[in-house]
């Protein structure tokens, strides 16, 4: 797995094909979310308990200090696949690495559940559909995280 982590004063996930809104947060965080092939729940279980305790969220003196957990924020979880192009050859990245859209999406439900379970306030994106965001970065402030194979 691999995910862009990013701190955001707003965002919100707009659906192309119908403009709907279907996510947005206030104060939180913005994940952008890859599964790789063979990516794993216990995988899912480690990374997104890093990100909840991730210290990066400002205390009263401006600090990154406080973590999701400790303020109550809020989480935008995006599925995007494009995190995990092959560019090694040529200039047309390779998705080669991604995995089966079935299985990414089950990974991606069971992370999104987690942290749900874990009392965070988390809304999505639309799995497999063409999305833009919007977002007002904080910061900024982005971290990359990537599991082993």
């Amino acid at each position: 797995m691999k995910v862009v982590v990013q701190r955001v004063k707003r965002c919100k996930i707009v659906r192309k094909k119908d403009n709907q809104v279907i996510g947005r947060v206030g104060c939180g965080l913005l994940l952008l979310l890859g599964i790789k092939k063979g990516d794993t729940k216990k995988q899912a279980d480690s990374l997104l308990d890093k990100i909840i305790k991730l210290r990066i969220m400002a205390d009263n003196d401006g600090k990154m200090n406080l973590s999701i957990q400790d303020t109550n924020l809020e989480i935008l979880v995006v599925s995007q696949f494009t995190l995990l192009a092959n560019t090694k050859d040529g200039n047309r990245p390779s998705f080669i690495d991604a995995e089966e859209p079935i299985k990414a999406k089950e990974l991606y439900e069971y992370f999104v559940t987690k942290l749900k379970e874990k009392n965070v306030k988390v809304e999505t994106g639309s799995f497999g559909d063409y999305m833009k965001i919007e977002a007002e970065l904080d910061g900024p402030v982005t971290i990359i995280y990537e599991t082993k194979s």
